[in-house]
C-alpha cells in the first residue's frame, strides 16, 4: 500500500512538473491571444458585414453575410479590383446601402480621432470618387446619399456627390484657435466623441459645434524623435480651474446657405448634439460646469428657437451617455440614475415622463435599442450580481421582462438592425469568448467561434484558479478576487501584490475572461505572490451612492479602502503581514503611490505607471466632475496629492511615464520626481521616450516595461 501511495505522489509530481510556467515573452508575442469574431457592422434586413484582410492577395474587402446562417452572401468590394488603391482600412455605408466610404492612409491623432484620404464607392456602378486630395476628418454621408460633409484644417466642408463641387461652410479654422465640426482635446478624452456635427434628416441642415480655443493655456510636450534636433507637440489643454474652450452651437442651412448661431442659455458644454426623426428638430445637451445640471434642449431649425424638454440635476454629477434614442413619434428612451440607479425610461416628444422601464437595485449596463413593432428593449445589467453581465428585453410599458442568456458570467450582445438577431460574446473566468448566435427570443442558434483551442493550450502550464469574495473593512463590503501560487500550502506564508484601477464608475473584478495584465499576475502567482484585487468605494455597477462617495475627495476614500482591506488580508494566516506590495496605473498609479505614503505601515513597495500625481495637472472636464474646481476645492486637491507629503515614503517605489503622454502628462511624475528628490527619499525611475499614456508604442516596449516591473516586485517584495 505503502508503495502504491509513493508511486502515485511520484506521478502526480512529476504530471505537475511537466507543465510549463508562463514567461513575459509569450505574454507579449500573442502567445495566448484570443481568436475574436472581426467587428461586425449590422446591415438593413438580417444582414450584416465585415472587413476582412486577405494574406495572400494583400487586398480587403467588405462581405455580407446572413445573420441566419451566418454564411457569406457576397462581396460588397474587394480593394483588388481598384486600381487606385491596394487596400482600405474603413469603410461605412449609406443609409440605402447603395455606396460606401472607403478609408485609406488613415493616421490617428488623439485617442479617437484620426485622418485619412477617403473615396465614394459606388456599388452599382463599381467606381471610386475620391472626397478630397488631403487628409480629412469625419467624413459622413447625406440621408440622402447625394451629399459627403467633412471636416479639413479645422474647417467644415460639403462635397455633392452629383456635381463633384466643393461648399466650405467655415473658413475661420486655426490650429490652436477655431475649431469647427470636430472635437477640441478634452471633450474627445472625456465626453467621448470627435464628430461635431450633424445632418438633418431632410439632408437639409448641417448643426455643428464651433470650438474657440483661443484663451485656453497651451500644453507642449517635447518629442525625443529620430532626427538631430527634437521637436515639440503644443496643444490647448485646459486644466482644472483654467478656461475651457467657448462652444457655440451653429447651423448651416444648405439651401440659404446660411449659419445661424443658435441661442442656448447659460452652459459650459454642449456634449452632445443628435437630430430627431423630426428634419426640422435638432436634440442639444448641455451641461454646466459643475457638471451637476443637464439640460436636453430641442432646436426648431425653423425659427431656432429652444426649448427645455428634460432637465436632470443631482448633488454630485450626471453622466453623459449615449442612450437618448428617437421613436417614430419623436418620444424618446433616456437612461439616467435618478432613482439610484442606472435604469431606462420613455419621455413624450414634449419631455413628459411616460414611465420608467426597469427598476430595481441594479444597473442598467447597455441599452442596445427598441424594436418598435413589437415594442421591445434590449439591454444588457448587473441583474446576477455586480461582476456579472446578461443580456434581457423588456416591453416598452416595462412588463414582460425576458432573460435572453443564461451563462453567468459576462455576456455581450450585438444585435441585427431589426433585432430579430443577437450575436452574443459569453466569457468568464473560465471561459475565453465564445461566440453565439441567438434569435430575438434568447434562443441559441448556433455556436460561432470558441476558443477551446486556447484552452487546450494553456492545459499544459502552471496555471492559479482566480477566486471571487467580498471584504469586509469598517467602511464597506468591497467585491474582490485572489490568485494563489498553484503550489499553495496553508501553512506557508505569502507576499501580497495588489492591483488595482480604482476610478470612478469603474470595474477591475469582474467575471471575465483574462486580459494581458492577467497573464502578468499569474506569471507572479507562479513566483511565489499571491495577488489580490480590490474593487472599493467609487467603483462602478453598485449604484449612484457607491460610485460618488467619493465626490469632493477624489482618491482619499479609495486609498483608505486598499489600505483597510491590506490590513484585513494581512490577518490571515498564509499573508505575510511583512510583505505587501501594491501596483497601478494612469488612476491606479496615483492610488499605488497614494497607499505606499499613506499606508507606509502597511505596504513595503509600489508601482505607478503614468499616474495622476495632483488632480491640479489634470483635464477639466473629468477633474472637476468629481472636485469641482481647485479654487472651490483646494483641499480636495491638495491634501490627496502625494507632491505633498512625498517625505512621507517609506518603502521601495518605482515611477515609469511615458514623456508622449498628451493624456496624464509626464509633467505629473516630473513635479513628484521633485518633491521626493528634496525630502532626499531614493527611488526609482523609468521614463519611455515619446510614449504616450499606453506606452505600447515601438519595439518591445510593453516587453520591456514588464520586464522592468517584474524585476522590481522580485527585487522588493517577499526576498
Amino acid at each position: 500500500m505503502k508503495k502504491l501511495l509513493l508511486l502515485f505522489i511520484t506521478v502526480t509530481s512529476l504530471a505537475t512538473a511537466q507543465k510549463q510556467d508562463i514567461t513575459l515573452n509569450e505574454i507579449w508575442n500573442g502567445t495566448f491571444s484570443t481568436e475574436r469574431m472581426n467587428s461586425l457592422n449590422s446591415m438593413n434586413g438580417d444582414f450584416y458585414s465585415l472587413l476582412n484582410f486577405n494574406r495572400a492577395t494583400r487586398s480587403t474587402t467588405v462581405d455580407k453575410y446572413s445573420y441566419a446562417s451566418l454564411e457569406k452572401v457576397e462581396t460588397i468590394v474587394d480593394s483588388e479590383n481598384l486600381s487606385e488603391i491596394a487596400y482600405f482600412e474603413s469603410y461605412d455605408f449609406n443609409n440605402d446601402e447603395t455606396k460606401l466610404l472607403l478609408g485609406v492612409k488613415v493616421e490617428p491623432i488623439y485617442r479617437r480621432s484620426s485622418l485619412g484620404i477617403f473615396y465614394v464607392y459606388d456599388i452599382a456602378s463599381k467606381k471610386l470618387q475620391l472626397i478630397d486630395e488631403e487628409k480629412i476628418q469625419e467624413p459622413t454621408f447625406s440621408p440622402d446619399s447625394k451629399k459627403v460633409a467633412y471636416a479639413k484644417n479645422n474647417n467644415l466642408f460639403v462635397k455633392n456627390l452629383e456635381t463633384n463641387k466643393v461648399i466650405q461652410i467655415t473658413s475661420d479654422g486655426k490650429k490652436n484657435f477655431i475649431i469647427n465640426g470636430i472635437c477640441d482635446w478634452v471633450y474627445e478624452e472625456e465626453f467621448s466623441f470627435v464628430r461635431a456635427f450633424d445632418w438633418s434628416a431632410d439632408s437639409k441642415n448641417i448643426a455643428f459645434l464651433r470650438f474657440d480655443e483661443t484663451e485656453v493655456p497651451e500644453f507642449s510636450m517635447q518629442l525625443t524623435g529620430k532626427e538631430l534636433y527634437p521637436t515639440q507637440q503644443v496643444f490647448k489643454y485646459p486644466k482644472a480651474g483654467e478656461k475651457n474652450a467657448i462652444v457655440d452651437l451653429q447651423l448651416y442651412n444648405l439651401e440659404t446657405k446660411n449659419t445661424s448661431k443658435i441661442t442656448l442659455g447659460d452652459y459650459e458644454y454642449i456634449p452632445r448634439l443628435k437630430w430627431t426623426n423630426n428634419a426640422t428638430t435638432l436634440s442639444v445637451i448641455t451641461l454646466n460646469r459643475h457638471q451637476n445640471n443637464l439640460n436636453l434642449y430641442f432646436v426648431n431649425a425653423t425659427d431656432n428657437t429652444a426649448k427645455v424638454v428634460l432637465n436632470e440635476t443631482d448633488k454630485a454629477y450626471v453622466d453623459i451617455h449615449d442612450n437618448l434614442t428617437f421613436l417614430n413619434d419623436n418620444s424618446f428612451i433616456w437612461t439616467s440614475e435618478k432613482d439610484g440607479f442606472n435604469h431606462i425610461y420613455h419621455y413624450s416628444k414634449e419631455g413628459k415622463l411616460i414611465n420608467q422601464i426597469t427598476k430595481g437595485a441594479w444597473e442598467v449596463t447597455n441599452f442596445y435599442g427598441i424594436n418598435e413593432k413589437s415594442k421591445t428593449i434590449y439591454y444588457q445589467s448587473v441583474e446576477d450580481g455586480s461582476i456579472n453581465r446578461t443580456i434581457y428585453s423588456i416591453k416598452l410599458n416595462g412588463k414582460n421582462k425576458q432573460r435572453l442568456t443564461n451563462a453567468t458570467g459576462t455576456n455581450s450582445a450585438s444585435f441585427s438592425k431589426n433585432s430579430n438577431y443577437f450575436i452574443n460574446t459569453f466569457t468568464d473566468i473560465n471561459t475565453p469568448a465564445v461566440y453565439t448566435l441567438h434569435n430575438s427570443k434568447g434562443k441559441q442558434l448556433k455556436e460561432i467561434l470558441n476558443n477551446n483551442k486556447l484552452l487546450e493550450k494553456l492545459s499544459n502550464y502552471n496555471l492559479s484558479k482566480k477566486e471571487f469574495f467580498t471584504i469586509k473593512t469598517e467602511n464597506g463590503e468591497f467585491n474582490a478576487w485572489m490568485l494563489k501560487p498553484s503550489n499553495f500550502d496553508t501553512n506557508k506564508q505569502y507576499p501580497l501584490f495588489m492591483t488595482q484601477y480604482s476610478g470612478p464608475g469603474s470595474q477591475s473584478v469582474s467575471n471575465s475572461w483574462n486580459s494581458a495584465n492577467d497573464y502578468w499576475f499569474q506569471h507572479l502567482a507562479q513566483q511565489g505572490y499571491i495577488i489580490v484585487c480590490v474593487d472599493g468605494r467609487g467603483t462602478g455597477f453598485k449604484g449612484a451612492d457607491f460610485k460618488k462617495s467619493t465626490y469632493l475627495n477624489l482618491v482619499k476614500y479609495e486609498t483608505i479602502d486598499q489600505i483597510d482591506a491590506a490590513k484585513e488580508l494581512a490577518k490571515r494566516p498564509y499573508i505575510n503581514e511583512q510583505e505587501i506590495g501594491i501596483w497601478g496605473w494612469s488612476f491606479g498609479g496615483h492610488m499605488s503611490t497614494n497607499c505606499l505614503l499613506k499606508g507606509n505601515d502597511v505596504f513595503k513597495m509600489a508601482i505607478a505607471v503614468a499616474p495622476v500625481t495632483s488632480w491640479r495637472f489634470y483635464d477639466t472636464v473629468y477633474t472637476e466632475r468629481f472636485l469641482r474646481t481647485p479654487q472651490e476645492n483646494p483641499a480636495g486637491y491638495d491634501e490627496n496629492s502625494p507632491i505633498n507629503y512625498a517625505d512621507m515614503l517609506k518603502g521601495k517605489f518605482l515611477l515609469i511615464h511615458g514623456s508622449g503622454d498628451d493624456n496624464v502628462h509626464v509633467q505629473n511624475t516630473m513635479r513628484l520626481t521633485n518633491a521626493l528628490i528634496e525630502a532626499n527619499k531614493p527611488f526609482e525611475q523609468a521614463i519611455y521616450p515619446d510614449r504616450t499614456h499606453g506606452i505600447y508604442r515601438g519595439k518591445n516596449t510593453r516587453l520591456h516595461l514588464f520586464n522592468k516591473m517584474t524585476t522590481f516586485i522580485k527585487e522588493n517584495l517577499g526576498n
